[in-house]
């Protein structure tokens, strides 16, 4: 119980563990889509490339979300745009495009007074969160949520079969445009719990997990959702206990859960397939 009770005295461990469950469900929720639209790498461009619009807005003293939004829907434009024009395939273009806008944030990062450490955005720092902060990543998360549950039959259609949602009318290349932007919010909800650096864990492993785990959509969507508030529980009781990074306990949980799913699946796991060959 002393583990349990002694962390739950201390204020910042209380809005940390609500702030990291609120973005780790919306997260989760979120990589359900992105795990079936197979956009890994996407979500990694995105979470990488809103670094510069993170700092420039700091600068411009706008809101973190305004400058990461812009930033991020632009490094997808880029890629688009390098993708038609040229001979290149996407991967690569991606991985050109994110490593670039990356690099420019770096850059700027180094070059920016501030009375504020800028590197926290690369590895969040949940634990001295300010309730300006909570106050925009409730505001941004609420956002996400409602636009999900709005355009999820639209969505899901959308990445199970993007030519078939054509087909019946379905304005795809606005669903496009909206997931990305989606996950350019989530992309800025994450700052504060991992950083940018290690977002794009939150955006892909709950949803890989649940994938295995199960071939129901709506069931995926909660088993996601519920691995990825667990692991940032118990991601924040871990880092307390051991001192240890915040963020970097948070993202081993989930990969923890992803390797017990990628053995134990019920139907998809490794040892319970090889089980059913032999026997």
């Amino acid at each position: 119980m002393d583990w349990l009770l002694e962390p739950l005295s201390h204020g910042f461990m209380v809005r940390a563990l609500l702030v990291s469950s609120l973005v780790g469900g919306v997260c989760g929720l979120l990589s359900c889509y992105l795990t079936l639209k197979g956009w890994a790498l996407m979500g990694d461009a995105v979470s990488h490339a809103v670094l510069p619009g993170v700092v420039l807005a700091y600068g411009l003293g706008l809101p973190f979300s305004l400058g990461a939004f812009v930033f991020g829907v632009g490094s997808v434009a880029a890629i688009g745009f390098v993708k038609q024009k040229s001979r290149v395939k996407e991967d690569t273009v991606i991985g050109l495009v994110f490593t670039g806008f990356f690099a420019l944030g770096l850059v700027m990062v180094s070059k920016t007074r501030s009375n504020i450490d800028l590197t926290h955005i690369l590895f969040g720092n949940v634990l001295g969160i300010s309730a300006s902060d909570i106050h925009q990543t409730l505001i941004i998360s609420a956002l996400v949520v409602v636009s999900l549950l709005v355009f999820r039959r639209d969505l899901m259609l959308f990445c199970f079969d993007p030519t078939h949602a054509r087909s019946i009318g379905i304005n795809t290349g606005f669903l496009h445009y909206l997931l990305l932007g989606l996950m350019s919010l989530a992309a800025v909800v994450g700052l504060q719990t991992v950083g940018i650096i290690l977002v794009v864990a939150m955006l892909v492993t709950p949803g890989a997990t649940a994938y295995l785990l199960t071939d129901r959509f709506d069931r995926m969507t909660v088993l996601a959702i519920l691995s990825s508030v667990l692991s940032s529980v118990l991601g924040v009781f871990i880092s307390y206990w051991t001192d240890s990074s915040t963020a970097g306990c948070i993202v081993l949980v989930q990969t923890a859960q992803f390797i017990f799913a990628f053995l134990f699946a019920p139907r998809h796991g490794i040892l319970r397939s090889s089980h059913g060959l032999m026997s």
